[in-house]
């Protein structure tokens, strides 16, 4: 054995040292192989060939590493140098895997979320409510207001294909007739509208000119209109032509320039429906009531029906004049039997507050309930003006189910709304509600009238909560409002009795 055992395993029995079974059996190894120790060893990426790089499996995340249950423990034979070399560059890679930062379960979670969808919400009120802004007053406006006009009509005419020829998609169309009566307007005034008209005439046909007529009216030029319905009359292939003929009689009628008939009787049979209406319109329209009044009852006694927006028009005018509340008494009474009633939603609107200033409360409810029936979509002004009829008539309660009506009804109340609803609630003497709606009117945006302050004022007095009382008082004169002499009294009296 002396021969076969080299000197440092001999020496080790006679010495105290204790040497590594291991390190002994790899000096054995490399003597009997005639290699030495330290000899160079193959260089890394010989030993170990990189593979080629494979994209991950879909699904697969890749923050999360590996548990030791799911890697598998490799035996290394101890006289396996290659094996030896790959245990311990695996314990370097544990080392420098140690000194790495370890991510926490919802750190990895929320990583991996953004590769897959929304980060989970923890548990707790998932369904979170954002407020909603505060609406803008100006888009607070009721529905339809103001009413487009109708005879407007911009681009092609309905039902005229493009192919059509150029008098077919002229004749019609809103831009030329309205570019018609502007280059009629630039004529200078002691020549005729004929020198124009006379260019154009291979374009128009009947019902054509009606348009450029009341342009001309807009454009307070009665006299071009009545020298182009006086060049259309000489045209057989415009004239005649009822069109034409009520929007002439309209301007001449609005500018004071129509002579009337002396004969409104024999006028009245004799001219068609929409020439009648033609006539009472530009009568309402030029200030001249009492000529619409008498021309609307004499088609009456003859039987001619006029439109119910006639009425409405010629109502609301004359019930801006006290003195003549029996003309519009009448003339609602005759609305009133009529069984064909059509009226929009402003027209119903007009005669409702006509009749609360006379004071015919029942008509007002008789026109709502109407107008609730006839299906179409019910309006806050509609609902305002119902309310502020039971407000002056002073039935206080009757008024309230309408307030739950609307406000079921998810209207957006406007400033005049918010005004009748608080004053209702103050006479109530209902503070909460008067002063919710009183929050309510300022998050929306608006700003409090002098009399919604002066409700809000007396209800607080009559409560004797002086406090909230200076305190309105307060925010009034910031806004500019100089407080009344009554509500000044009031104020003094109540603080003299607390003392």
């Amino acid at each position: 054995m002396p021969g076969v055992l080299p000197q440092s395993c001999e020496l080790s029995s006679g010495h105290s040292l204790k040497l590594n079974s291991l390190s002994c059996s790899l000096r054995i190894f490399a003597a009997n192989h005639g290699t030495r120790v330290h000899s160079k060893r193959i260089p890394k990426n010989l030993r170990f060939p990189r593979r080629d790089k494979l994209p991950p499996a879909f699904g697969t995340d890749l923050f999360l590493k590996k548990t030791n249950t799911d890697t598998e423990q490799t035996q290394v034979d101890p006289f396996d140098e290659e094996g030896l070399d790959l245990e311990i560059e695996e314990e370097e890679e544990e080392v420098e895997g140690d000194n790495d930062v370890v991510w926490d379960e919802d750190e990895i979670q929320a990583i991996s979320s953004l590769f897959k969808g929304r980060i989970p919400q923890k548990p707790g009120k998932l369904g979170r409510e954002r407020a909603l802004p505060l609406p803008l007053p100006y888009k607070l406006r009721p529905l339809g207001l103001p009413t487009p006009k109708k005879h407007v009509k911009l681009g092609l005419a309905i039902g005229v294909s493009p192919r059509a020829s150029v008098s077919e998609r002229v004749y019609r169309d809103p831009r030329f007739l309205i570019g018609l009566a502007r280059e009629i307007g630039k004529l200078p005034p002691e020549e005729n509208a004929s020198k124009v008209l006379n260019k154009w005439s291979r374009f128009l046909r009947k019902g054509s000119l009606s348009l450029t007529i009341r342009e001309l009216g807009h454009m307070c030029l009665p006299d071009k209109a009545l020298q182009t319905f006086s060049w259309a009359q000489k045209q057989p292939n415009l004239f005649p032509d009822d069109q034409i003929l009520a929007s002439t009689v309209e301007v001449l009628a609005r500018s004071h320039g129509l002579k009337v008939p002396i004969n409104l009787e024999k006028f009245a049979c004799l001219a068609s429906r929409g020439v009648i209406e033609a006539m009472v319109k530009g009568f309402i329209k030029g200030g001249s009531l009492n000529l619409a009044w008498k021309l609307v009852w004499v088609a009456k006694d003859h039987n001619r029906l006029l439109d119910s927006s006639i009425y409405a028009k010629l109502i609301l005018e004359l019930g801006k004049k006290p003195d003549r509340d029996t003309l519009v008494l009448a003339l609602l009474e005759e609305l009133g039997e009529r069984e064909d009633l059509n009226l929009s939603q402003q027209d119903c609107t007009a005669i409702m507050k006509i009749c609360i200033r006379l004071r015919k409360f029942e008509l007002v409810e008789s026109l709502f309930s109407w107008f609730k029936q006839s299906g179409r979509e019910l309006s806050v002004v509609l609902y305002t003006t119902l309310i502020h009829s039971c407000y002056v008539e002073n039935k206080y309660r009757e008024a309230l189910p309408v307030v739950w009506e609307m406000e079921a009804s998810n209207c957006l109340l406007d400033l005049p709304a918010y005004r009748v609803v608080i004053k209702l609630f103050a006479a109530l003497n209902d503070l909460p509600r008067a002063v919710r709606y009183f929050s309510k009117l300022k998050e929306a945006g608006f700003s409090p009238t002098y009399d919604i302050y002066r409700a809000i004022i007396g209800i607080y007095l009559i409560l004797g909560r002086l406090a909230k009382v200076r305190a309105v008082c307060k925010e009034a004169e910031m806004a500019g409002f100089k407080l009344d002499k009554q509500i000044l009294s009031q104020l003094l009296l109540v603080e003299s009795e607390r003392r």
